[in-house]
């Protein structure tokens, strides 16, 4: 059942948010102890959200399409009176005076809150196997990772526990999850959603996100928390679509090579366009991308550093490496940054929105550190990092290879956010 369907079985009253509520929780009950997704429940405020919900629409007050509807929340959005872990143990016991942006616009909505759901710590992983609060798996195959940093997210939408979650993106960190887990996630423009009271990784790099069940989910999704229009889905005939013939299709697993391909010659027959392009280096903007968030993830760290023991080793020494990147080091990581922009932005001079995978692999093993060779971190953030680093905004849509979901990564120019999901949803309905 996605958003729009449960919102219309509550107006017509076949549905209550209460029973969606405890719908929701049950859910979550049975899943936790195979898949971890969540760090804090919070049922008895969805209880009360939902019992709130309910009144208001037999007095016809609407909210939304949002209103009464389960979701959760990645453990790095501050909630008032709700404890907000990033996932770490420096955070264990720390409970918000106030609430984030998004957290805020999520209530005015209506929307119901079932809880906080686990991630990487610091949200500085890929994997989300978690030393304080436990690994999250994958619910395609809970012998799987769930990805990260918004594993949590990830699975409890994938899982169908709620019906939205809210993740963080800052390499990747919605769209890998997403693409493990057979779910979307939208990685808007830079900015359009408000970061207050999110705490932060790499403050010029974290983007702001919904995970859903479908493109048309997080269309609604975008409208309660930002600026955000939808436009009318687009037909996909006419479509120019952007295929890098340079890194974007290197090393891919034959699973997601495989899914890929498919994806293009679905999308020919539907009458788009295949516009082969040449990308501006993306090896080197990955470089620079790195540079900014080692260096800003450390600078957020630093007062919390004299608890070395209480990070975990793969955090900690991502954060000490960040403190070996010198100052001027840093300033040129972000001069390139912008020079790339403007090379990169030609791109759209022959393009619409451009196709790649999302992630070079399937969901690999806990502990499993290479692939065919390659770094599991690398083979998992390489193709999305870029789109950080230029802040456009990307989309994860669940593809299925033959054996395990991946994921199809379509990115548009910049704030060209309502023209990306119109493309997305008219393709992947009909994929």
């Amino acid at each position: 059942m996605t958003i729009e369907q449960a919102a219309a079985k509550l107006r017509r009253r076949e549905i209550s948010a209460v029973e969606l509520a405890q719908e929701s929780l049950g859910a979550i009950r049975k899943f936790e102890p195979i898949l971890n997704a969540f760090i804090t429940l919070t049922g008895d405020l969805a209880l009360d959200q939902a019992r709130r919900a309910d009144e208001e629409l037999a007095r016809s007050i609407d909210r939304g399409p949002l209103h009464g509807i389960p979701y959760a929340l990645k453990d790095l959005f501050e909630t008032r009176g709700i404890r907000t872990t990033a996932g770490s143990k420096i955070f264990a016991d720390y409970v918000p005076e106030h609430d984030s942006t998004v957290y805020r616009k999520l209530t005015e909505a209506g929307a119901v809150l079932m809880g906080k759901t686990g991630m990487h710590e610091l949200a500085y992983g890929i994997t989300n196997e978690n030393p304080h609060y436990g690994a999250v798996r994958n619910p395609r195959d809970p012998a799987r990772i769930s990805g990260g940093s918004s594993g949590g997210s990830a699975a409890a939408v994938a899982s169908e526990t709620v019906f939205f979650a809210m993740g963080t993106d800052t390499g990747g960190s919605i769209r890998i999850p997403a693409a493990f887990c057979g779910c979307v996630g939208f990685k808007p423009t830079f900015g359009l959603v408000n970061r207050a009271g999110v705490i932060p990784l790499s403050s010029s790099m974290d983007h702001v996100g919904p995970m859903t069940r479908t493109i048309r989910d997080a269309e609604l999704v975008m409208q309660a928390i930002s600026d955000f229009k939808p436009a009318p889905a687009r037909p996909l005939a006419g479509c120019r679509i952007g295929v890098p013939t340079n890194f974007f299709i290197e090393r891919l697993s034959p699973a997601v090579a495989s899914a890929f391909e498919d994806a293009l010659h679905r999308a020919e027959k539907l009458s788009a366009e295949i516009v082969p392009i040449t990308v501006p280096d993306p090896t080197e903007i990955n470089t620079i991308a790195r540079i900014i968030l080692l260096s800003e993830a450390s600078a957020f760290a630093e007062p919390h550093l004299h608890r070395r023991a209480d990070f975990g080793a793969d955090v900690l020494a991502l954060l000490d490496q960040g403190r070996l990147i010198s100052a001027t080091d840093y300033v040129n990581a972000q001069r390139l940054r912008g020079i790339y922009r403007t090379q990169w932005a030609e791109v759209w001079k022959n393009a619409d929105v451009i196709f790649t995978p999302t992630v070079a692999i399937e969901a690999p093993l806990p502990g499993q550190t290479s692939v065919d060779g390659e770094d599991v971190r690398l083979a998992s953030t390489r193709l999305v990092r870029p789109f950080n680093a230029l802040g456009w905004p990307a989309v994860s849509a669940p593809l299925f290879s033959s054996t395990f979901p991946t994921g199809l990564q379509i990115v548009g120019a910049p704030s060209a956010d309502s023209y990306l999901l119109s493309i997305v949803n008219s393709f992947v309905s009909r994929i």
